[in-house]
């Protein structure tokens, strides 16, 4: 039979790292890829994370639904659907099996936004004394004033400031391309940390070019700036769980509350559909009525 194990334990380090999800949540993911897992052994189907196939997978959420209700089954789905997108994010596979399969609606919870105030208390609880604080600083100013992923801040070049031009150049999922316009706030941090903060580090051969270095002069991985964020969060008592992708969240929301297009945001996020930026743009009910009471022909 095929070796699904080390798939799933990169999967659960994924999980830990760049999701941020308890121990508890990647449990129940890990227990339910098992499950699949073991299906696939007991129905005698050898077969691997990386070719399994869409009718496979049908099978064994027709079989499991038998035996759990839509919540559980809605779970596993869930589960599933995050395994292949990361075999996908990670170039193991083309495609997910789960495209077409529904998941019972049982509600769906709406990720947190931060609010203006909350970026601000993060932003001033760090300590600028230091060299690593004026990057942080910077980091973060990204991250929100420009809607980065993570992959995307950590993979910022000198090369991709075109600052003149009022845009930095973003490599996306798939090595993508796109211009995202950057506003003077978050130009200034970045020519005060490379001008004041960068320019004094001994840089490692391969990153001369790399914006955001770590004290050695390398580059930064996806799980530091994890762990910034989570520190600054814990730090001010926050009370959410929050990412680097809370950042994205909170810079896409903010601009539809503010009145920009769902299309100009499409393009700054870089989504390849509208569709997807609006699942991942949610509007509360407050601006709905304040959109209606302001645009309807018919409020009065």
């Amino acid at each position: 039979m095929q070796n699904w194990a080390p798939y799933i334990k990169n999967f659960r380090s994924y999980l830990k790292i760049e999701r941020g999800l308890s121990d508890n949540t990647i449990a129940n993911y890990v227990f339910d890829i098992n499950r699949l897992s073991a299906f696939l052994e007991s129905s005698k189907i050898d077969v691997s994370p990386v070719k399994i196939g869409e009718e496979v997978v049908q099978q064994f959420i027709y079989d499991i639904s038998k035996q759990v209700n839509a919540r559980s089954q809605a779970r596993i789905i869930s589960g599933l659907k995050s395994f292949f997108g990361y075999l996908i994010f990670e170039d193991f596979r083309d495609t997910s099996p789960m495209e077409l399969l529904e998941t019972p609606k049982i509600g769906r919870k709406l990720p947190d936004t931060l609010s203006l105030s909350d970026i601000d208390r993060l932003i001033g609880a760090i300590d600028l004394s230091s060299n690593e604080g004026e990057r942080n600083r910077t980091m973060l100013e990204t991250l929100y004033g420009c809607g980065l992923r993570v992959s995307e801040l950590i993979a910022l070049k000198l090369s991709d400031l075109f600052f003149d031009e009022g845009f930095i150049r973003v490599t996306g999922k798939g090595s993508k391309q796109r211009f995202v316009p950057i506003g003077d706030v978050t130009r200034r941090y970045i020519e005060i940390y490379t001008g004041s903060v960068r320019n004094r580090l001994a840089i490692q051969k391969g990153h001369e070019d790399t914006l955001f270095l770590n004290r050695r002069g390398k580059g930064l991985t996806r799980a530091m700036v994890f762990t910034i964020i989570r520190d600054l969060a814990d730090k001010i008592d926050l009370g959410k769980k929050i990412s680097p992708h809370t950042f994205r969240h909170s810079f896409a929301t903010h601009l539809l509350e503010n009145g920009a297009d769902l299309r100009s945001i499409q393009l700054m996020l870089g989504h390849e559909s509208i569709t997807t930026t609006e699942i991942y743009v949610h509007l509360d009910r407050k601006h709905l009525t304040q959109v209606m009471n302001a645009f309807h022909p018919r409020k009065q």
